[in-house]
């Protein structure tokens, strides 16, 4: 018995807008990130390229996490990470793991900031330059990120599930 390839009425085409949805909020988040590793290279109207690591490691050593040669290597290695994972993001490459590393960065930043921010730690927070105060603004923002890096992890695992299952 030979089944017919053409779609019926029962049969529905797979919906864009699950995609387009994706595909902005992959966008949007890659653009944070990307903002992110530029605030902490490119300040005081110029390019610290040879030095950012000082200042951005001033700002991790006020949560009073790590030692000294922690935070220096993060300081030196976490705006390249940042502007790689925004570029990643934004292209589409690796989009699972990207997205699950997002979500994992932003949910340690979270939690750093949350402890500091009970522990009543007069700290910058050192996200989108060191000049910003921790408050509970910042958490509000910085959780609505980790849910938009959520939210294109679970889309990015359904979408290529999806795709297994037509091809299939």
């Amino acid at each position: 018995m030979v089944t017919s390839a053409v779609t019926t009425e029962s049969q529905s085409p797979p919906r864009a807008w699950p995609r387009a949805l994706l595909l902005l909020g992959r966008v949007i988040l890659g653009v944070i990130f990307l903002v992110a590793a530029f605030t902490k290279l490119y300040f005081n109207g110029g390019w610290h390229l040879g030095d950012y690591h000082f200042f951005f490691g001033m700002a991790i050593n006020s949560y009073n996490l790590l030692p000294v040669w922690a935070v220096e290597l993060l300081a030196r290695g976490l705006p390249w990470f940042e502007l790689a994972l925004g570029a990643f993001l934004i292209i589409g490459i690796g989009l699972r793991w990207s997205g699950i590393i997002a979500s994992a960065l932003l949910l340690i930043f979270i939690a750093a900031m949350t402890r500091a921010y009970i522990m009543g730690l007069e700290i910058m927070c050192g996200c989108f330059g060191n000049n910003e105060k921790l408050g509970p603004w910042t958490l509000v923002r910085d959780s609505s990120m980790l849910v938009l890096a959520l939210a294109v992890t679970i889309g990015a695992f359904l979408i290529k599930k999806r795709s297994a299952a037509i091809s299939s």
